[in-house]
């Protein structure tokens, strides 16, 4: 796509063979249609990387739109281009066909207003309590937006009181409660006129596993199976020995199995935190 400057006749508008002008935030742009051949990988990664981004950004538009306000204020950008840009470029993790959401790097806001210090999130019975440092104007509105990866929502809480309450308790579902949360807060002046960086709270319930992830973990667990295994037959039969090699075969046989798999995990990807 390219910007397509005014003519004497000015803007164009319509199709043209391969060639499409149109109006976009108010900027005459062009774009070429028809069969463009075989996706190369790089353009299946792109595909990836704007769909997965894309599922985030819908799922948060209700806070975005607040959120982005004031930095797409006179310009040519909207608050869901902000989203998704931010998104897109700094906030993703992994190579395709694996992309996925790095959680703790998405932007949700930009701004002056002052941050937060010693932010915590705690899973409570019914729901999970967020607090914050109360330093700042007492009364700027405190923003709150809860992703719930699993089921690929958000709860926005856009007024969630002011920010010298220092907490705010938002009730969820039970199913909600028990899976990966990802929580997140800014604060916005209440004229309007001004709002914080978003800051990343933290998460809850563990982080969603990508395919990749999953099958390294997998694999990782396997190993780490018959690695048990053959330990405890590989140490008794040194502590049988009296702490001597087994002068055999199957001996040193197994005391190589044992090393090598020993090197593979501390080496495999999947290993727990």
């Amino acid at each position: 796509m390219a910007k397509a400057s005014n003519g004497p006749l000015g803007a164009l508008n319509g199709k043209l063979r391969n060639l499409v002008f149109y109006m976009l935030n108010g900027q005459p742009v062009v774009r070429t249609i028809g069969d463009p051949g075989k996706p190369s990988r790089n353009q299946l990664a792109n595909r990836q990387a704007m769909s997965v981004t894309m599922g985030l950004v819908s799922s948060i538009t209700d806070f975005t739109s607040v959120s982005f306000e004031l930095e797409a204020k006179g310009t040519v950008r909207n608050a869901h281009n902000l989203a998704t840009s931010y998104i897109k470029k700094q906030a993703l993790k992994g190579e395709y066909p694996n992309i996925s959401v790095d959680y703790s790097k998405v932007i949700l806001s930009n701004g002056s207003l002052p941050g937060a210090a010693d932010l915590k999130i705690e899973k409570k019975e019914k729901g999970v309590l967020l607090s914050w440092d109360t330093t700042g104007s007492d009364d700027d509105i405190v923003m709150i937006l809860l992703c719930h990866p699993l089921q690929k929502r958000a709860t926005s809480c856009i007024n969630a009181g002011r920010r010298d309450a220092g907490s705010y308790f938002i009730g969820l579902r039970e199913d909600y409660l028990e899976e990966p949360i990802e929580a997140y807060i800014c604060f916005r002046a209440a004229d309007g006129k001004a709002i914080s960086n978003s800051a990343y709270v933290g998460n809850l319930n563990g982080e969603l596993e990508s395919p990749e992830e999953r099958a390294q973990n997998k694999k990782y667990q396997l190993i780490k199976q018959r690695f048990d295994v053959v330990e405890t037959d590989y140490l008794q039969q040194l502590k049988d020995n009296w702490g001597q090699r087994v002068d055999s075969k199957a001996f040193r046989n197994l005391e190589k199995e044992y090393e090598v798999l020993k090197n593979k995990l501390e080496h495999l990807p999947g290993k727990p935190g």
